[in-house]
């Protein structure tokens, strides 16, 4: 029987993933009563025109009441680097450690839009 899992780590984006998590940093934009946007600067993205922030994360909250709060996350990249592929693994790296830092454990479900490499997930504590 041929073993049908496969070990798909990749040491130099690794050391690429960790750089990028060590130098992530982040600002606030805007906020609201419902709502809060986030610029992302990482170490070697940047937005092709402004040269600034690679992303953004927006971050609205759907209240119900006052005991129920869900959290609905936006991450837009907007380095085409980011839209590579190859990059798949470093964009949910990313992504999941914002997610962590900004939002922490509250139920929320995650839009991520990164041309190839945009993908949804919920998560839930």
């Amino acid at each position: 029987m041929r073993k049908k899992v496969v070990d798909l780590k990749n040491e130099k984006l690794d050391a690429k993933i960790k750089e990028e998590l060590e130098r992530l940093t982040f600002t606030k934009n805007l906020r609201s009563a419902t709502a809060e946007e986030w610029y992302v600067f990482l170490q070697h993205f940047h937005d092709p025109q402004t040269k600034g922030a690679a992303g953004k994360v927006i971050i609205q909250y759907d209240l119900q009441g006052n005991r129920d709060v869900f959290i609905h996350t936006t991450i837009i990249y907007d380095d085409p680097k980011l839209f590579e592929e190859s990059h798949h693994q470093l964009v949910y790296s990313i992504s999941d450690e914002l997610v962590n830092r900004l939002v922490g454990y509250a139920n929320t479900l995650l839009s991520v839009h990164a041309g190839a490499n945009s993908y949804q997930a919920e998560y839930i504590r």
